[in-house]
């Protein structure tokens, strides 16, 4: 039946607890849900629901917001890292890997976005519902682990930040304590809802760009290098760690669950295969652009430090805790000196990361153990498995930037290891006609899919190779790694093998996503 008169002359932002009650809420309350509707939508009135409605910029304005939620994985403390050591190390011969790893990572999202609006429902929902017991409890277990490593990269990256702003006069232990109290403060903003939440983020992406657009502007690196890396392919024995680091840190684990439940944050009528395709436009369009956006930063921070660093003594020193002071002793002051540049644009990424860090924990916890706990106590728990080992952490390290950065290796390690318990799931979901109806992949994305998700997979694994083998000493502990390695292995390839199997669920799956034969 199509929309009603009533239906178009609503506003089109709404946060309407009365409508749709009959689709289940998962990641949002139906009261958080934001609800687009009727803009010159004419040839809905006449039944056509096949199709989606027109463009317009004003929906896309109000479908904007997830996307860039997303992108904040891509500009974590963790890869500002990454990215100062290639620029360091490699100077511009590394921005056309920058740019294809981004562009990988996209795909992942868009994957992930498609599977969370088609289905109604996140990614850690459906592996619960789709995997056996022991199953969903081992990847439950490796998506928390991820999320705990890359939490620690990002409060540390915070601390530091703190300690840099205050001058060195607060250390990394107390840095950590404020910043673990983000999230009272995103609690508080969830208060105002979704959208005031969104802007926050915005506000935050922005302070990252316009302080790696001053240091950019202030150190003044080759444009035409620049365009060079960008467009030239150049690889070197001498740089393979910096690539491999590159296209590493770009794909994160807990990212991919958190894009599948954003995406939910707009209500969408799964009856109406346009509708959905809608939604899929819109989210696709913004997250592009997001990631435009995350690119740009990404460039501004390598090249700052391919200019400052490349061919020098410091190069291979260099990291997230003594790069502000490099900087500083290079360039000196300036209108404002760049050492607080640098502190402003690394805190502004900490900060936001782990904001969607506790957003991402909340939804992996939950999606996984089916929890209904009221926000605060999910908030509360997702933030102390992280708080507490990096607390430890910094008491630890705080005096030691060596160790910062062996901790840093040790944690990107970590994160290799969960990257395929995130993608190989997803590709088998969204490949599932009894999963996606309509909006299953077809086989030329399939491929595509499955050859990115293989190329990083087999890129960490030269990462994990090249840890192990330096860092891995007598036969006892090469025994443990080789009786881990076999169990990982053969995980992975369950993994790949096990069709989703039917389950009492899959009514419901089938309810909510659109089939042709149910539009006609």
């Amino acid at each position: 039946m199509p929309p009603t008169p009533q239906e178009h002359e609503q506003p089109l932002l709404l946060d309407s607890p009365q409508q749709a009650d009959e689709f289940e809420e998962t990641a949002y309350d139906s009261s958080e849900k934001i609800v687009v509707v009727g803009i010159d939508e004419s040839e809905y009135e006449s039944g056509n629901w096949a199709r989606a409605p027109p463009f317009s910029w004003r929906k896309l304005w109000l479908f904007t917001g997830p996307g860039f939620l997303m992108s904040i994985a891509f500009l974590d403390p963790g890869n500002l890292e990454g990215d100062l050591q290639a620029g360091a190390i490699a100077g511009y011969s590394l921005l056309w890997l920058l740019m294809w790893a981004t562009a990988m990572g996209l795909l992942i999202q868009l994957l992930s976005a498609r599977l969370g609006v088609a289905t109604g429902r996140h990614l850690a929902e459906l592996c619960r519902e789709e995997y056996p017991t022991w199953a969903r409890n081992v990847l439950w277990v490796m998506a928390e682990v991820a999320l705990i490593g890359s939490d620690i990269q990002e409060v540390i990256g915070s601390a530091i930040a703190i300690r840099i702003l205050s001058n060195g006069f607060v250390p990394l232990w107390a840095g950590v304590t404020i910043t673990a109290l983000d999230c009272f403060v995103f609690l508080l903003l969830e208060n105002y809802g979704v959208r005031k939440l969104e802007a926050v983020f915005a506000v935050l992406i922005a302070i990252m760009a316009v302080a790696f657009a001053w240091m950019f502007g202030e150190t003044k690196p080759s444009g035409k290098e620049l365009l060079l890396g960008i467009l030239i392919p150049k690889l070197s024995s001498r740089t393979i760690q910096q690539a491999v680091g590159v296209v590493g840190c770009i794909i994160m684990p807990h990212n991919v669950f958190l894009h599948s439940a954003l995406v939910q944050s707009r209500r969408v009528d799964h009856r109406n295969k346009g509708r959905v395709q809608e939604a899929l436009n819109y989210y696709s369009i913004e997250s592009t652009m997001a990631l435009i956006v995350s690119f740009v930063i990404n460039i501004f921070v390598t090249t700052v430090f391919a200019k400052g660093f490349y061919g020098t003594e410091l190069a291979n020193n260099i990291g997230l805790v003594n790069a502000g002071q490099y900087l500083q002793e290079k360039y000196g002051g300036g209108l404002f000196p760049i050492l607080y540049i640098w502190g402003i644009g690394l805190l502004a990424a900490g900060q936001s990361s782990t904001l969607t860090g506790t957003y991402a924990g909340q939804f992996i916890m939950g999606g996984f153990l089916n929890l209904r706990l009221k926000k605060w106590m999910r908030a509360l728990i997702t933030r102390s498995f992280a708080i507490i080992p990096t607390m430890i952490v910094a008491l630890i390290f705080d005096t030691s930037e060596q160790s910062l950065d062996v901790l840093n290796e040790w944690l990107n390690v970590l994160q290799s290891v969960q990257i395929p318990f995130a993608l190989i799931p997803l590709l088998c979901l969204v490949s599932k006609e009894q999963i996606m109806g309509s909006f299953r992949i077809g086989p030329v994305l399939k491929i595509i899919s499955w050859l990115v998700t293989a190329l990083v997979i087999v890129i960490n694994g030269y990462l994990l190779l090249e840890f192990f083998s330096h860092e891995v000493n007598g036969a006892i502990v090469g025994t443990v790694v080789c009786v881990l390695t076999t169990a990982y292995v053969a995980f992975i390839v369950y993994l790949i093998s096990r069709a989703v199997t039917y389950s009492p669920w899959q009514s419901v799956t089938q309810r909510k996503s659109i089939t042709n034969s149910e539009l006609e």
